[in-house]
């Protein structure tokens, strides 16, 4: 069993804090509360493994009032609060397991409660997800070395440790600003293997672009001159 599943065992029941955001399991999200219901809610979760469900959910593109059933959502263990004296809060969340809705409980809270079931990808053979993972991590270096390249060398160099597939395939989907419908259906896939070809395909298209694109920046900032014929 994963430590996702473990810290989730025998949980039937999460408190939703619906957001027009995807988030990912190992995702570190910062989020400002100060809706009094989910003040409430951030209060009732100390007893409760300090665990709420994130759902994806656009208020202002719906029609209704809360996810619909069936919906898929990732659960948020709170790992850091910072308490305002006006009652609103600042926390750092990590993301944990997904689950998918299965219904709405009747409970008397100010905030959703939902019945969940909790589940992690299917297994695959690793002969054929290995290859792929590391084929990702590499090109996902290769961006990520562009990327430091072209912001000068300033700052952190942005790096994922290489965990297992399923771990980095959300590692990477995270570190990439994907919209939230590429990244909804990345959360949803239960095959790391499909997850780890759509990155793989984005990465392609972007590191050669990125690549390209931090050698003509250092080209621009020495004198101007290179051996490679660059297309401008």
């Amino acid at each position: 069993m994963s430590e996702g599943m473990e810290k989730v065992l025998g949980i039937k029941r999460l408190p939703l804090f619906p957001l027009p955001l995807v988030l990912m399991p190992n995702e570190l999200l910062p989020l400002h509360v100060f809706e009094p219901r989910y003040r409430q809610m951030l209060k009732d979760i100390e007893l409760r493994r300090n665990l709420f469900g994130l759902t994806f959910f656009d208020a202002e593109k719906e029609t209704v009032d809360r996810p619909a059933l069936g919906t898929i959502g990732c659960a948020a263990e709170v790992r850091e609060t910072q308490s305002l004296p006006d009652g609103r809060s600042n926390i750092v969340t990590s993301g944990v397991v997904r689950y998918r809705l299965l219904d709405y409980a009747d409970e008397d809270t100010p905030y959703f409660t939902a019945e969940v079931e909790f589940f992690e990808d299917k297994n695959e053979d690793d002969s054929v997800v290995k290859p792929t993972a590391d084929e990702v991590y590499n090109l996902f270096g290769r961006a990520a070395k562009a990327a430091f390249k072209m912001s000068g060398n300033r700052g952190k160099f942005p790096e994922i440790p290489q965990a297992e597939p399923e771990q980095l395939s959300f590692l990477v989907s995270a570190a990439f600003n994907l919209d939230n419908e590429l990244k909804y259906r990345l959360l949803e896939t239960n095959s790391t293997l499909d997850r780890l070809e759509t990155l793989r395909e984005i990465l392609l298209q972007a590191v050669e672009q990125m690549e390209e694109s931090a050698d003509i920046q250092k080209i621009s900032q020495t004198n101007g001159h290179t051996k490679k014929k660059l297309d401008l």
